[in-house]
């Protein structure tokens, strides 16, 4: 069945760096596109960043553009999102997904904490 685990979160002050990675099993890695969103408490789930199937596109929310980068390891299952810059408002859970015909997969989520 289709796995997505996320590792990577913690506590860090404004400022500063993280970066996540999801390792995914059970499809076939290498065709589908994939994305992370995060949700903030009280907040909606929204989404950060999409990167295709081989990687040659993404797309990074307008909020963190310049700050954050999706980028992928086909060869790793694996996809990472960089982010700089952090500020306390990237505070949130952060989900690794994937849609795979219609259904839509979830990771666990991986806290991200920013704050002095």
């Amino acid at each position: 069945q289709v796995q997505l685990v996320e590792s990577g979160g913690g506590l860090v002050q404004p400022g500063g760096s993280l970066r996540l990675s999801c390792v995914a099993s059970g499809f076939t890695f290498s065709t589908h596109a994939m994305s992370w969103y995060r949700q903030a408490p009280g907040k909606e789930r929204e989404l950060v960043a999409t990167i295709s199937s081989a990687g040659g596109s993404t797309n990074v929310a307008d909020s963190m553009k310049g700050r954050f980068t999706i980028s992928r390891d086909n060869a790793k299952n694996t996809v990472f999102l960089q982010m700089n810059s952090l500020k306390p408002e990237d505070t949130a859970v952060y989900y690794c997904y994937v849609q795979r015909w219609s259904i839509r997969y979830w990771g666990q989520g991986t806290q991200v904490t920013v704050s002095s």
